[in-house]
């Protein structure tokens, strides 16, 4: 089962350009994806930056537009802000994360993540797109996410809620309920125990949200970076971002976007790395392999 994940800063790349067909092609020229998993993904941000909208002029709905560039996925969507239209604009502004899977998926969940006061700081809310997905390695709950970038107590509080979502599902894996009858919202509840979180956590690598995610987890295994489960030998952590945007990232390189899995899947990775040549966002993609 191959993943790649990927905060796309929807579709603008370091040369200012949004091409969301060159964020699909790359993604699959680099593993031949599963599963991928995208943040900052939008809709209804179309309209010029004086009006709202995003810079680049990314299309009204790049969720629609996915679908279109990779016909043979489902493409499931999860948003975070959603805000009114500017203007004279009739679309509401969507901004958040989307999962893509050529793969079965069978339930899909999305979670609000906590959104603490923090007056000092601009945010914005956050969310887990969830999915529990059939494959070759047996069914895995694929997490796309994206924490706060501003502020570390509202990151803190994302990762604790990441965790108590971790546990609630392990509980479904123990003890599911089964589902009323086919043709019934209430569906069986078993989930998986094994469980794949990615996204873009906005926590440098050894900084506290991260270290905070690989804590344990009372009653749920405990999670794991993928990236040091593998064999990088002397090797300084691959940066995801400050690569070749240094306008936006002017402290230079460092890595931000994870892999996390649990600790029954460490035996099945194959390979987890950083795609350091790509410039087509201004974050790098990962990718993982399980076998």
């Amino acid at each position: 089962m191959r993943l790649v994940n990927w905060n796309i800063q929807w579709g603008r790349g370091v040369d200012g350009r949004v091409d969301l067909a060159r964020i699909a092609r790359e993604a699959r020229a680099l593993c031949d994806f599963d599963i991928l998993c995208l943040q900052e993904v939008t809709r209804g941000f179309h309209a010029g930056p004086t009006r709202g909208g995003l810079a680049g002029g990314p299309s009204a709905d790049q969720f629609a537009e996915l679908a279109a560039l990779l016909p043979q996925a489902s493409v499931i969507d999860a948003i975070g802000s959603d805000l009114p239209p500017v203007g004279a604009a009739r679309d509401r502004r969507q901004f958040g994360n989307a999962i893509v899977s050529r793969l079965p998926v069978r339930q899909v969940l999305r979670h609000s993540l906590p959104w603490l006061a923090d007056p000092a700081k601009p945010s914005m809310l956050r969310v887990a797109l969830e999915a529990v997905i059939e494959t070759d390695v047996g069914p895995l709950r694929v997490i796309s996410t994206h924490l706060e970038f501003y502020s570390e107590a509202q990151r803190l509080a994302q990762v604790t809620r990441l965790h108590e979502l971790h546990k609630e599902a392990c509980d479904h894996a123990r003890r599911p309920a089964k589902a009323e009858k086919l043709n019934s919202p209430f569906a069986d509840t078993a989930r998986p125990m094994s469980a794949i979180v990615c996204g873009d956590f906005n926590s440098a690598f050894g900084d506290s949200a991260y270290c905070r995610m690989l804590e344990p987890i009372a009653g749920a295994p405990a999670f794991a970076d993928a990236w040091t489960c593998c064999a990088h030998p002397g090797a300084a952590r691959a940066a995801t971002v400050g690569l070749y945007d240094h306008l936006q990232w002017p402290d230079g390189p460092f890595a931000c976007d994870f892999i996390f899995v649990t600790e029954d899947l460490k035996p099945r990775i194959a390979g987890c790395d950083v795609d350091q040549n790509s410039r087509s966002s201004d974050h790098q993609p990962l990718w993982l392999d399980l076998r």
